[in-house]
C-alpha cells in the first residue's frame, strides 16, 4: 500500500537575489533544476548540522527535501519540506542520508527519485514518490527500485517518451525505465568511455542529436592521503546510454578547495543554465552547502565552454528589489573593497562590503532601471565611524552619478559616539535617472572605510503633495482631520527603544531648544532652519491621507528614515470663537500638542497610531488665527500622526479654514 506523505505544504518567498548563492533560509546542495509549465522547480538536498545522535560530525547530514520555484531565477520560493527521512516506508528513519535527488515529469503526472540507506541490508537505495504537481504532495512508493544500489539518481525522459535512470554506485551507471517510471527495463549498465578517477552525481539531458552525461570527477591523485576536490566534467554520444566520448571540464575545482560539486544543466527561456554547489555560508565547513547558477554556452560543434564561476549570478535584477552589494561582479584592487558576513553566527544574514577608502568601487551588472520614474530615490543600509559618501552611479566609477549618499555621524561639530561604527538606513534622491538596463557601481568619495549592506531604488508615492502647489487656504476632510502641515525636516536621534517615552522623559526632550523660536516660530514653506546643528528645511504638505506618514517624509527629507524628532506646525483660522472643543489626536510613537503656546495634549509610551488615541481638556479655538505645532519622536517604527478638533459629543468639527 503506497505511504502518503501528509506534511503540510507552505509557499514561503525567499529574501530576492540575483546573487549567489540563491538560497538563503537554508543550506542546500545538490541542486536540480527543471522546467515546469514555465516555471524552473529546485530539487536540492538539504544540508544541514549534524544532529547529537548522529556520529558523524565531521560528514553529509540531510534529513529532508524541500523545493523551490522561480519563473525569473532571482525571486525564489520555498514550497516547504515534500520528504522527510521519518516518512519513508522502506528507509532508515534516522539514516540522514537523503542525498542528490531528481524530478522529472512524464504524462501529467511527477515522479521524484530520491536516494536513502534502507531498513534492511546496507548501502542506498533509490527511491520514488509520485504527485500531480511539481511542489506536490507526494505519495511515496511503498519499496524503491529493484535493482538500483547507489545514489544520485539522474532520469531523462527522452523526446519519444523512453525514459533513463542513471546513478553512482561502482562508477556510473544507466538503464531503461519501464512505462510505470518505477521499475528497471533490463538491467543497469556501466557507462563507457568516461575518465579514471572518483565519479558521482550524473546528469543527462539532451540537446539536438547530442546526448550530455555531465558528472563531477576527482582528476588528480587520491592516494597517500591526498584530498582533491571535484570538478564538473562531461561526455556526449549519440545515444543515451553510451558509449560516451569523454570532452573535458565544465566548471573547474573551487578555489576554496570546497570538496564537492554537483550540479544540472537547464535551458530556460532559450538560454542555458549550470546549477551547481559551493560552501558560501559555511566557508570553514563544506559539508553545509548552497545552490549557485550561471550561464552556461556552447561552442559550434556541440562541446561546452568551460563556466568560470561569478558571485553576480543571473538574471536581471529589478532596481526595486535590494541589490545586496556585498559580493560583487567586479571591484577595484582587492584591499580597497573587503566582504565579509553581517553577522558570523548567523551566515544567512548575509554580507556586506566595505570601501576602504576614497576612490574604491565595485560594481553591481545587470540592473534594470526601466520601472523608475522622474520622482524616484536611492535608499542605502551603511556604516562608518566618520561623516562617509558613496555615491552611485552609472557603469563604472568614472561613470554618471545617479544618488549621492550622505553617511552623517555628527552633531554640533562632534562625533557622536553612539552613531559610530552603526549600520543606518539612508535615502537620497536622484541626481538622473539612469538608462533603462545597465551596470551600477558604488563609490567611495571618503578618505577612510565606509561599509555597505544593499542599496534599493524607489518610486515615491503620493503620501502628500506641497500645499504651495494647490490653494492658499484648506478644509479638514469629511471627518475632520487636519491634512495641510508645515513639517520641519527631521532630526536624527538615537533611540534603540520605544520603552524610554515616559512623562518624564518626553518633556525633558521637549523642551530642549531644538532650534531658535521653536515655541513660536510659524514657518513658511521653504524657510530654512539651524536645528540641532544641521541646516535644516521646512515643507509646507498636503497629506493624501487622513494621517501625515512621517517615515515616507523622512525617506524623502531626511538623513535616515528611523529614529527622528519630528516638528510640525498648522494654522487654523476660525471664522469664530469655538469653546468646549476637544483635540483629538494619534502618533506613532510620542507626541506633544500645543495650542497658542499652550501644552493640550501629551502621548506618551510605545504608541501606534490610532485615530482619536489621545483627547485633549476641553479648550477654546480664537475667532481668527490659531497656532496648533506638534512635536513626535520615534524609535524603530514607521512614524505618523493624524488630528482633529470635535465637539462635546465626538462629532468632527470642520467650520474652519486650514492656511499655509
Amino acid at each position: 500500500m503506497k505511504h502518503l506523505l501528509t506534511t503540510l505544504i507552505l509557499a514561503l518567498p525567499l529574501m530576492a537575489a540575483a546573487q549567489n548563492p540563491i538560497v538563503h533560509n537554508q543550506f542546500a546542495a545538490d541542486p536540480t533544476a527543471r522546467v515546469f509549465n514555465n516555471k524552473v522547480y529546485l530539487y536540492p538536498s538539504h544540508d544541514i548540522p549534524a544532529p547529537d545522535a548522529y556520529e558523524r560530525k565531521d560528514w553529509f547530514c540531510m534529513a529532508d527535501y524541500h523545493v523551490f520555484s522561480s519563473d525569473n531565477l532571482i525571486d525564489w520560493t520555498d514550497h516547504g519540506m515534500i520528504i522527510t527521512q521519518e516518512n519513508v516506508p522502506w528507509g532508515k528513519p534516522d539514516a540522514y542520508s537523503m542525498w542528490a535527488p531528481d524530478c522529472v515529469a512524464k504524462d501529467g503526472k511527477y515522479y521524484f527519485y530520491f536516494p536513502n540507506a534502507p531498513r534492511q541490508g546496507r548501502g542506498f537505495a533509490i527511491g520514488v514518490a509520485t504527485a500531480t504537481r511539481p511542489e506536490g504532495p507526494f505519495t511515496l512508493e511503498p519499496e524503491p527500485i529493484k535493482g538500483v544500489m547507489g545514489i544520485d539518481p539522474c532520469v531523462l525522459v527522452d523526446d519519444d517518451g523512453q525514459a533513463y535512470i542513471y546513478w553512482s554506485g561502482m562508477g556510473l551507471r544507466g538503464a531503461r525505465l519501464k512505462g510505470n517510471m518505477k521499475e528497471l527495463d533490463g538491467e543497469g549498465i556501466q557507462m563507457e568511455g568516461l575518465p579514471e578517477g572518483f565519479k558521482e552525481g550524473p546528469f543527462v539531458f539532451r540537446r539536438g542529436d547530442w546526448y550530455y552525461l555531465s558528472f563531477p570527477w576527482v582528476r588528480g591523485d587520491r592516494t597517500g592521503g591526498k584530498n582533491p576536490t571535484e570538478t564538473l566534467a562531461y561526455a556526449m554520444a549519440k545515444s543515451p546510454l553510451g558509449p560516451w566520448d569523454f570532452k573535458g571540464i565544465i566548471m573547474a575545482e573551487h578555489a576554496n578547495h570546497c570538496w564537492t560539486n554537483h550540479h544540472s544543466i537547464v535551458e530556460y527561456r532559450g538560454a542555458w543554465y549550470l546549477f551547481y554547489h559551493h560552501n558560501d555560508y559555511s566557508p570553514a565547513f563544506d559539508k553545509l552547502r548552497s545552490p549557485h547558477i550561471d550561464r552556461l554556452f556552447f561552442q559550434a560543434d556541440g562541446t561546452i565552454k568551460e563556466v568560470r564561476p561569478t558571485l553576480r549570478g543571473v538574471g536581471t535584477m529589478p532596481a526595486t528589489h535590494r541589490i545586496e552589494a556585498d559580493r560583487y561582479t567586479a571591484n577595484g584592487p582587492t584591499a580597497d573593497s573587503i566582504a565579509a558576513f553581517n553577522d558570523p553566527s548567523n551566515p544567512f544574514l548575509g554580507w556586506h562590503a566595505t570601501l576602504t577608502k576614497s576612490g574604491a568601487w565595485l560594481t553591481f551588472a545587470d540592473v534594470d532601471y526601466g520601472m523608475l520614474t522622474g520622482d524616484a530615490y536611492a535608499v542605502a543600509k551603511v556604516r562608518a565611524d566618520q561623516n562617509s559618501v558613496l555615491t552611485l552611479r552609472e557603469e563604472s566609477a568614472k561613470g554618471r552619478i545617479i544618488a549621492r549618499i550622505d553617511v552623517k555621524v555628527e552633531a554640533t561639530g562632534q562625533l557622536r559616539r553612539d552613531q559610530r561604527g552603526r549600520w543606518i538606513t539612508v535615502t537620497a534622491p536622484l541626481t538622473a535617472l539612469p538608462k533603462a538596463t545597465g551596470t551600477l557601481c558604488i563609490a567611495s568619495e571618503t578618505d577612510g572605510p565606509v561599509s555597505i549592506d544593499w542599496v534599493q531604488f524607489k518610486n515615491r508615492e503620493h503620501y502628500f503633495t506641497p500645499a504651495a502647489a494647490g490653494q492658499a487656504q484648506a478644509l479638514p476632510d469629511s471627518d475632520g482631520f487636519i491634512r495641510r502641515w508645515t513639517v520641519l525636516e527631521p532630526i536624527p536621534q538615537d533611540i534603540r527603544s520605544n520603552v524610554v517615552f515616559t512623562d518624564t522623559w518626553l518633556r525633558q526632550t521637549f523642551a530642549k531648544t531644538w532650534f531658535k523660536d521653536q515655541a513660536v516660530m510659524v514657518p513658511r514653506d521653504g524657510q530654512k532652519t539651524k536645528a540641532d546643528g544641521k541646516n535644516l528645511t521646512w515643507h509646507a504638505l498636503d497629506s493624501e491621507h487622513y494621517n501625515l506618514k512621517l517615515f515616507r517624509f523622512a525617506e524623502r527629507w531626511g538623513q535616515q528614515a528611523y529614529g527622528n524628532l519630528f516638528w510640525l506646525v498648522t494654522v487654523i483660522d476660525s471664522p469664530e470663537e469655538m469653546t468646549g472643543v476637544r483635540l483629538a489626536a494619534g502618533s506613532n510613537g510620542a507626541s506633544m500638542w500645543w495650542l497658542n503656546g499652550e501644552e493640550v495634549l501629551l502621548l506618551s509610551g510605545d504608541r501606534r497610531m490610532v485615530r482619536d488615541d489621545g483627547v485633549s481638556p476641553r479648550l477654546t479655538l480664537k475667532k481668527g488665527r490659531n497656532v496648533l505645532r506638534c512635536a513626535v519622536i520615534n524609535g524603530p517604527g514607521m512614524s505618523d500622526l493624524c488630528a482633529r478638533f470635535i465637539d462635546g459629543n465626538g462629532m468632527p468639527v470642520r467650520n474652519y479654514t486650514i492656511n499655509k
